[in-house]
């Protein structure tokens, strides 16, 4: 779960907060609640850097179109990985992200219509899923979806001699059908037939 942000203020770690590349110190003796302060800014900064990076390389793009990819691979930045970052910061104004949530979650729906990225998103803030429980959610949502308007499939196996495939073959070059779909449309014709009797055969090709 994101770390509830602290409004209109900026992040930054308390002063008794020693901060290095590779390290943080801090002072033998503090309260407890200074301890558990500093970890929610370093969570909040930690989840918040993704949209900087984000909003940095559009920044980029739009200013320094012939110029902004080569800046980035001097840096040690991954240049694919701020590419997303980048397209899920166009895909979501900041009017429209949810602070409570992270990049991650965002990206999870940014290829959704924007009606279905804001249900999504109110449905993840409100029951505080976690970005893998609103995948998990959205898998399952798409595979309702994949049963309900998927064709049923029945398998059939039809045993013939050499000449009636041969036969039947012909029939469907004739009416430049594979032989699979001749077979169906053929059996579906005389399914719809008022004289269909129970057991309708495969008229024979000539």
């Amino acid at each position: 779960m994101t770390p509830k942000p602290r409004r209109n203020s900026r992040l930054s770690l308390d002063d008794k907060a020693l901060t290095k590349r590779a390290s943080l110190s801090l002072p033998t003796v503090m309260t407890l609640e200074s301890w558990k302060d500093i970890g929610r800014e370093i969570a909040l900064i930690s989840d918040a850097s993704t949209w900087w990076l984000g909003d940095w390389v559009v920044y980029g793009q739009d200013r320094y179109p012939d110029r902004y990819r080569k800046a980035i691979e001097e840096t040690s930045l991954d240049y694919q990985t701020l590419r997303n970052y980048a397209w899920v910061a166009r895909k979501f104004p900041v009017s429209r992200r949810r602070e409570k949530l992270s990049l991650q979650h965002h990206a999870e729906v940014a290829a959704l219509q924007e009606d279905e990225q804001d249900v999504w998103l109110n449905r993840a803030e409100s029951k505080g899923w976690s970005r893998s429980e609103l995948r998990r959610n959205l898998r399952a949502i798409r595979a309702d979806r994949e049963e309900t308007t998927s064709p049923s499939i029945l398998k059939l196996s039809i045993n013939l001699d050499a000449d009636q495939r041969r036969r039947w073959e012909r029939a469907a070059d004739r009416s430049n059908r594979s032989l699979d779909a001749w077979i169906t449309e053929t059996l579906d014709d005389a399914a719809r037939s008022p004289r269909a009797s129970s057991f309708p055969r495969l008229p024979a090709a000539s």
